[in-house]
């Protein structure tokens, strides 16, 4: 039986990040061999990760990142809040985002891709920090988005770190303007679109079975008015256009100032900057949107940690 010393324990928990008890088994486990301790905490880790999975990841963190001309926005999910706020997730989440923003937005590339320093993919080490931290994580998803000129600006809402938190808004602009007034303009933008949510960023680009649903709405509640068909078809038709300037970018109010829509201060932007601007497309990510939640509260939140 080899000689498991405290200085080997503490060298094999610095490699891993794993418990001190977990450590020293391994050791005794494996005789001394480092390599082989790292092998069997990994597969304890991964394996930890396996009975973990069922459990439901909808809280975490949102990253964005910008590489030059390409702008990225990621979702890795976790199962509490407690988890978002740790620092070795959060350094995570940062450099899954800056992987994203070298290799695009396709996120089974990005699973794939080599996380830096771990000698591992992204999906892989994001299954071994599942051992290491006692959570479920995953990497939900990933989006990109790249302009030939002009800027893709970020916004994030509610950060808890440079690029992080829970609403994160890409918004990218073609224009040969000047590129800090760009900037600025696709700032309040992005800001714009992680206040209001918009559905789509023009008439054009909204999904046609939304439309047709909300017109089926309106036209059952215009019918109760006893209006002749003529008149309700008027009547709908008006409203349609106040649901485009509810749910359609370009047409929102601008919340930076609300006597101009989002088209036209982007006009009037263009003109500041001495070239015109084109909203190319934006892309908003909430923490969670989507996932089907369990109920909890904060006292069964704070048990099921301490339990982990």
């Amino acid at each position: 039986m080899a000689n498991i010393t405290a200085g080997i324990v503490k060298e094999l928990r610095e490699k891993t990040g794993a418990g001190m008890m977990d450590c020293k088994t391994a050791l005794q486990e494996n005789d001394g061999d480092m390599d082989a301790a790292v092998d069997w905490l990994r597969t304890k880790g991964l394996a930890k990760a396996a009975k973990k999975a069922g459990r439901v990841a909808a809280e975490g963190l949102v990253a964005v990142a910008v590489d030059g001309p390409r702008g990225v926005v990621v979702e890795v999910n976790s199962e509490t809040d407690f988890v978002a706020r740790n620092e070795t997730f959060q350094d995570m989440v940062s450099t899954i985002a800056r992987v994203a923003a070298a290799a695009g937005g396709d996120v089974d590339a990005l699973k794939q891709a080599d996380f830096p320093g771990a000698g591992k993919s992204v999906e892989a080490h994001v299954a071994e920090m599942v051992g290491t931290i006692g959570e479920n994580m995953s990497l939900r998803r990933s989006t990109a988005l790249e302009v030939e000129a002009g800027v893709v600006a970020t916004y994030v809402h509610n950060q808890v770190a440079p690029g992080l938190g829970k609403i994160g808004v890409l918004v990218a602009l073609e224009s040969a303007g000047d590129a800090a007034k760009v900037t600025e303009l696709g700032r309040q933008i992005a800001m714009h679109v992680a206040a209001t949510n918009p559905l789509a960023a023009t008439e054009a680009e909204l999904d046609p079975a939304v439309v047709a649903r909300e017109r089926q709405v309106l036209s059952e509640q215009a019918r109760e008015s006893g209006k002749p068909e003529e008149i309700i078809a008027k009547m709908v038709d008006g409203r349609i256009r106040k649901f485009y300037e509810d749910v359609v970018l370009s047409k929102q109010a601008f919340v930076v100032d609300p006597d101009l829509t989002v088209d036209k201060a982007i006009q009037a932007a263009g003109e500041a900057a001495g070239a015109p601007i084109t909203l190319k497309g934006f892309v908003r990510f909430e923490i969670g949107e989507g996932i089907e939640k369990e109920d909890s509260d904060f006292a069964a939140e704070v048990a099921a940690a301490a339990s982990s």
